[in-house]
């Protein structure tokens, strides 16, 4: 009897294995088909148009808060350079360099904690985050982020990590993509960005709800000439080369 209940459990526990490597595996290969494939849709942009429409029924809605919010994809080349460069100098000067993960930036976080607030988040963490998990912080989130951003920059490669956090991150409420952005705050398309409005865009990262790239405001501004500083130090865009 004891023993036809512990064939049975190992044949449970095997089959469990067989299964979570099953689903694990067809993860794996769908994240990795992304490096072709342009994705439709992101996880945030599902939680944003599922749950942050108005849900009161009195509650007035306007064309821009019942519009389905998406973003307008568009290719590595249709994107200007200095737009790319200004990513890089705003949120993660060792893009080039690290493998998905920067333990330097993650020790200075650590350490310069009690001092001041400190973000060591890669381009890569936020890509995944974005394209696959929620804003809500965690250790679960935090745990799942890591290894996906180890394996995306692996599988991926830099350009197509770059190219997609310039097509899913926020410019502003309701705004998803840099090719939305640049059209709704300079009238035009993405390619022709120039240096300084490239670094505008960038200045309103990582919190475009609070930061407008319209309204030139001291903190805006501040942070746009921070990074044009920063883009010259990198080597401007001779920098995007090497990825």
């Amino acid at each position: 009897m004891r023993a036809g209940v512990k064939n049975k459990r190992r044949l449970f526990y095997a089959r469990l294995r067989r299964w979570a490597l099953l689903v694990l595996g067809v993860g794996m290969a769908a994240v990795a088909s992304l490096r072709w494939i342009e994705p439709p849709t992101s996880s945030i942009l599902l939680q944003v148009n599922l749950f942050a429409q108005p849900r009161l029924q009195n509650e007035p809605q306007t064309a821009q808060s019942s519009a389905w919010l998406a973003f307008d994809w568009q290719p590595w080349e249709n994107i200007s350079p200095y737009m790319g460069m200004a990513i890089i100098a705003a949120e993660d000067q060792r893009f080039a360099r690290h493998y998905g993960l920067d333990f330097v930036e993650l020790y200075k976080s650590l350490r310069e904690r009690k001092n001041r607030r400190r973000g060591a988040s890669t381009i890569t963490q936020q890509v995944a985050k974005n394209l696959f998990l929620w804003k809500q912080r965690s250790y679960v989130r935090k745990i799942l982020e890591a290894g996906l951003a180890v394996y995306i920059d692996l599988v991926w490669g830099k350009r197509r990590v770059l190219e997609m956090y310039m097509n899913i991150v926020q410019f502003g409420p309701q705004i998803y993509g840099v090719e939305n952005a640049s059209r709704h705050f300079f009238g035009k398309r993405a390619a022709h960005l120039n240096r300084h409005e490239a670094a505008r865009l960038a200045a309103v990262l990582p919190d475009p709800n609070r930061r407008s790239a319209a309204a030139a405001d001291a903190q805006v501004v501040q942070r746009q000439q921070w990074i044009l500083r920063q883009m010259r130090r990198l080597g401007d865009i001779a920098l995007l080369d090497q990825l």
